[in-house]
């Protein structure tokens, strides 16, 4: 096996993860952590610990169902961990892992940007809307 210097390695680990082709498996995390569900989520966990009925009531508009979902493919992917403490009625929790904590920084800065540029794509979109024939 011939030896390889650093670069290639890395050029070589790149190509491996190309979230431009359909079967890389970077374009499936990308599709989960791009979804308004996952972005939320993970906003609420930023403060800390919470429980299942406190997100349910923190993300308005969420089904019991996608939240569901949503956590356990949250927690599949390592972001998020669900910790069971058995009482009455059994508490569930559940919080950021160190990897899922990682992703916050930018989460928060598209969320931020969100917030606030929301006037200007509303304005850009009442343009538009006023502008295309119906």
């Amino acid at each position: 096996m011939p030896t390889r210097t650093a670069a290639q390695r890395r050029e070589e680990a790149a190509r491996e993860y190309d979230a431009f082709l359909a079967t890389c498996p970077a374009r499936q995390l990308l599709d989960r952590i791009s979804d308004k569900w996952v972005t939320l989520i993970l906003t609420a966990l930023a403060d800390g610990p919470q429980r299942y009925s406190d997100l349910s009531r923190r993300i308005a508009g969420v089904s019991e169902k996608m939240l569901t979902q949503t956590l356990r493919s949250l927690e599949r992917d390592g972001l998020l961990t669900r910790s069971v403490t058995p009482s009455v009625p059994v508490r569930v929790d559940y919080e950021l892992t160190p990897l899922g904590g990682t992703l916050m920084p930018l989460i928060s800065a598209i969320k931020s940007w969100a917030d606030g540029h929301m006037p200007e794509v509303a304005a850009a979109r009442d343009a538009y809307d006023s502008s295309t024939p119906a």
